[in-house]
C-alpha cells in the first residue's frame, strides 16, 4: 500500500520506522505475539491444571466484577470446557467483598467441593488469602496482570509484571493473561488452535475494557478480536450489540469503549457482580434477551448516580480543595461502584490525578484513583504503603483501602510529591489539544481520511491522530436537541472544509465571534448520506 506522507510522518513520529513495523503495524493480519511458555511459571501452571483434569478434579475461576475479569473468567470457562465439565467460577461483590480474594469466599469455594482455584485479573498480592486457600487442602493458580509488590502470593504465579518474568511484552491485560494461559493449556492438551482462537472477541472487550496499551501483542490480540467480534458468531455479545444499537461489522474500539464495556461492567456496579459472565454464557435466547435488558437497566441507572455524584464533586471543588495540583475527596453517601468513573470525568475536566474516597467500616475508607499521563499513580502511593491497609493498580488507575485518620496524610504527601514533579504534570496538562501534525485545510482529503483508520484499534499508548488546521470561521451553527454543539465550515487559502464540534464550545463562541484567525485540533471523517461521500472534521478543541 502507497501510505500517504501524512501517514507516514505519524507513524515515524510514533517510532515505526522500519519498513517492517510499519507493515505489522498496518497489517489486517499482524504476527506479533508470543510463545506462552515464555511467561514464567507457565508450565508448571499448565501441568497442575491438566493433572487436576485428569483426576477429575473440581476447578474454581475466580474472576473480578470489572469488563476485563468478566471475559477473562468466561474465557477460561469457554477453553477448560473443552477438557472437563468439573467447572465452577466466582465472582465477588464489589461492595461486600471487594476486589481480589478474601478469606469468606475462600471457605464458600471449599465448601462447594472445589480442589483448584485458578484466578483470573487478580490474586498477585493476596498473599494471606492464597495462604489460607493451601491451608483448606485447595490448590492455586494464580493468573494476573497488576503489579506485584515485593511481598507476593507463594503459589504458581503468571504474572508478565513479575521482575523476573522474561515475556518480552508486559502490558496483558488480564484477559490477555487468561488467553496465554488457555493457549498452553489447548497446545499441551492436544486441543486445535481454534478452541482458544474462538475467545479472541472476549480478549478484545475485555483488553480495550482495562484500557491497557493498544500496542504490540495487545494489538495483534484485539485487531483479531475486532475482527471476530464484527463477525457476529458470539450470539451473546451480538445480541448485547443489537440492545444497544450496535451493527455488526462497523464496530470500531470506540464502540467496544463505549458500548460493550459500561454495560458489562454497570453489573458489578450496581450489586450484581455475576450477571456479565451469565450473560456471555447464557444459551437460551429468551434468557439472553432478559439478561440484555437487565444490563440496559444497570447502565441507566449507573449513568444517573454518576452523574449526581460527579455534580457533588464539582460543588466540594466550589469550596475547597481546588487549588491542589493533587485532587483527594471524601464522598460520605457516594455509590461505590460509580467512584472510578467519577474519579475519571473530575481528572478529565481539571487535568489532575483525582482520588475519591468513600467510607467503609470500622472508621475506613475505601478510595479509587485516575491518573493523568506522565504521573505514575502506583508509584506514588507505593510511596505512602505504610498509611494503607491494602492497595493496588497500575501506572493509570488505582484501589486501596486506609483509616480515616490517615486521609490528611495522604493529601498532604501525594501533593508535596507532586509539587516535586511540577514541570511533569504541566507537561501532562499541555497534551489536550496537541495535534500529530499540522495540515494546510486543503491537504485534507478523503483519502487521509480512510488511511487514517489504519491506526485503529486506537486507545491508550495508540491515541487517533489528531490534526491541526488554521483559517477564519466563514459560518457556524448551532446543533444538537439544545443547541449545546457546533457545527462550523473553516477556511484559508481557498479551501474550506466542514468541523464539527462536541464539547468546549462556550471557547469556541468566544474565540469564533471576532472573526480571527483560530486553529481546530480534530480528526476527519467521512460521512455517507443518500450515497454521497462527505468530508468533515471532527473538532476535539479549538485554539488561538
Amino acid at each position: 500500500m502507497n501510505l500517504e506522507k501524512t501517514v507516514l510522518s505519524i507513524l515515524k513520529a510514533r517510532g515505526y520506522r522500519d519498513e517492517s513495523e510499519i507493515q505489522e503495524f498496518i497489517s489486517d493480519k499482524p504476527q506479533k505475539t508470543y510463545d506462552p511458555f515464555l511467561l514464567l511459571n507457565m508450565e508448571e501452571g499448565v501441568d497442575l491444571v491438566l493433572s487436576s483434569i485428569e483426576n477429575d478434579e473440581r476447578i474454581c475461576i475466580y474472576g473480578d466484577y470489572d469488563s476485563d475479569g468478566i471475559t477473562s473468567t468466561a474465557i477460561m470457562l469457554e477453553v477448560l470446557s473443552f477438557l472437563t465439565d468439573n467447572l465452577s467460577y466466582y465472582i465477588p461483590s464489589r461492595f461486600d467483598e471487594g476486589y481480589g480474594l478474601n478469606m469468606a469466599a475462600m471457605e464458600k469455594i471449599k465448601a462447594a467441593g472445589v480442589d483448584l482455584i485458578i484466578t483470573v485479573d487478580c490474586g498477585s498480592v493476596s498473599v494471606d488469602e492464597v495462604e489460607y486457600a493451601k491451608q483448606l487442602g485447595m490448590k492455586i493458580v494464580v493468573t494476573d496482570h497488576h503489579k506485584v509488590s515485593e511481598k507476593k502470593a507463594d503459589c504458581i504465579l503468571i504474572n508478565p509484571t513479575q521482575p523476573e518474568c522474561q515475556y518480552p511484552f508486559k502490558a496483558l491485560a488480564g484477559c490477555g493473561v487468561a488467553f496465554k494461559f488457555c493457549q498452553a493449556i489447548a497446545g499441551a492438551a492436544g486441543l486445535p488452535k481454534s478452541a482458544y482462537n474462538s475467545t479472541l472477541d472476549l480478549v478484545a472487550v475485555g483488553t480495550i475494557g482495562d484500557i491497557v496499551p493498544l500496542i504490540d501483542e495487545n494489538r495483534t490480540l484485539v485487531k483479531y478480536g475486532l475482527k471476530a467480534l464484527n463477525s457476529g458468531k458470539r450470539k451473546q455479545l451480538a445480541a448485547l450489540m443489537d440492545g444497544i444499537d450496535l451493527e455488526p461489522g462497523k464496530v470500531k474500539a470506540y464502540n467496544v469503549s463505549f458500548g460493550i464495556v459500561p454495560h458489562l461492567n454497570a453489573a458489578g456496579r450496581i450489586k450484581e457482580a455475576k450477571l456479565g459472565v451469565q450473560l456471555l454464557r447464557e444459551t437460551d435466547d429468551e434468557n439472553l434477551a432478559l439478561k440484555v435488558e437487565r444490563l440496559k437497566e444497570c447502565n441507566k441507572e449507573r449513568r444517573r448516580i454518576q452523574d449526581e455524584t460527579y455534580n457533588l464533586c464539582l460543588e466540594i471543588l466550589k469550596e475547597k480543595y481546588v487549588e491542589d495540583e493533587f485532587l483527594v475527596l471524601e464522598l460520605d453517601d457516594a455509590h461505590e461502584g460509580i467512584t472510578g468513573i467519577v474519579a475519571g470525568k473530575i481528572k478529565d475536566s481539571f487535568k489532575k490525578p483525582t482520588i475519591i474516597l468513600t467510607p467503609t467500616e470500622d472508621d475506613c475508607y475505601k478510595g479509587t484513583g485516575r491518573s493523568v499521563e506522565n504521573i505514575n499513580l502506583y508509584e506514588l502511593l507505593k510511596e505512602n504503603e505504610d498509611l494503607f491497609i491494602r492497595f493496588g493498580g497500575h501506572k493509570a488507575a488505582c484501589g486501596f483501602t486506609l483509616k480515616k485518620k490517615n486521609i490528611g496524610e495522604l493529601r498532604s504527601n501525594l501533593n508535596s510529591r507532586l509539587a516535586e514533579q511540577a514541570s511533569e504534570h504541566k507537561n501532562a496538562c499541555d497534551l489536550e489539544g496537541k495535534a500529530d501534525i499540522c495540515l494546510e485545510i486543503g491537504e485534507i482529503t478523503e483519502a487521509l481520511a480512510d488511511q487514517l483508520d489504519l491506526f485503529e484499534p486506537v486507545g491508550c499508548a495508540n491515541p487517533r491522530p489528531l490534526i491541526e488546521i488554521r483559517g477564519n470561521v466563514i459560518r457556524s451553527a448551532s446543533i444538537g436537541n439544545h443547541g449545546q454543539y457546533r457545527k462550523f465550515t473553516l477556511g484559508d487559502k481557498g479551501a474550506s472544509i466542514n468541523c464539527v464540534l462536541f464539547k468546549n464550545t462556550e471557547r469556541f463562541d468566544h474565540l469564533s465571534e471576532n472573526g480571527n484567525l483560530i486553529s481546530v485540533v480534530g480528526y476527519p471523517n467521512v460521512q455517507k448520506w443518500n450515497g454521497r461521500n462527505y468530508l468533515q472534521l471532527v473538532a476535539e478543541c479549538v485554539k488561538e
